[in-house]
């Protein structure tokens, strides 16, 4: 008796301890939009923001480093990121997309977050960098809090890796040969 009410117990909690993001390897990730605030554009040396849509994706290998606003989680890939960047991709056919989940940050530095993704845009205004107030990718695509998600995506938009949490050495090369085998 005991038995059956522990596994019991345990199947309805296990929705509530799993987290099953929403993506999927060869399939789009799911259409999501960001209105609040958006993607960071540099216009006359100040920030602009304007709506983004994951529909944007496709027609460059990306990837897309979805990540909490908070310095751990921006922490977590930087490997990956450095190793993105010392590879030197054609930028007519590659794109690293950075969404920050603002909604996603510890009590109180929100607005640090933000001031900190518009100092990354003016730094590198070629890189695309979307700032999620709300968290809608997020809470889209059931990504885990306070964590990192890495996603790499064909030139037409189908997901060829996914992985949330640190990534090791091995998933990193892994990781570089898509892009490269991508272009």
């Amino acid at each position: 008796m005991k038995v059956k009410s522990l596994t019991a117990l345990i199947l309805c909690a296990s929705p509530i301890l799993g987290f099953a993001h929403t993506i999927t390897l060869e399939q789009t990730v799911p259409n999501v939009a960001i209105a609040k605030h958006g993607e960071l554009f540099v216009e006359n040396k100040d920030i602009a923001y304007k709506e983004w849509n994951s529909s944007q994706l496709p027609n460059k290998v990306r990837v897309i480093q979805a990540i909490a606003g908070r310095k751990s989680a921006k922490k977590m890939n930087a490997d990956l990121m450095a190793a993105i960047t010392a590879s030197k991709f054609p930028a007519d056919r590659y794109q690293t997309t950075t969404i920050i989940n603002q909604d996603d940050a510890m009590w109180g530095t929100g607005s640090f977050v933000k001031s900190s993704a518009e100092d990354s845009k003016i730094e590198f205004p070629w890189s695309s960098i979307v700032l999620d107030k709300n968290g809608t990718v997020a809470k889209s695509w059931q990504l885990q809090e306070e964590s990192s998600a890495i996603i790499v995506l064909d030139n037409e938009g189908k997901v060829l890796f996914v992985k949330e949490g640190t990534l090791v050495k091995d998933e990193i090369t892994q990781v570089l040969s898509f892009i490269s085998s991508s272009l």
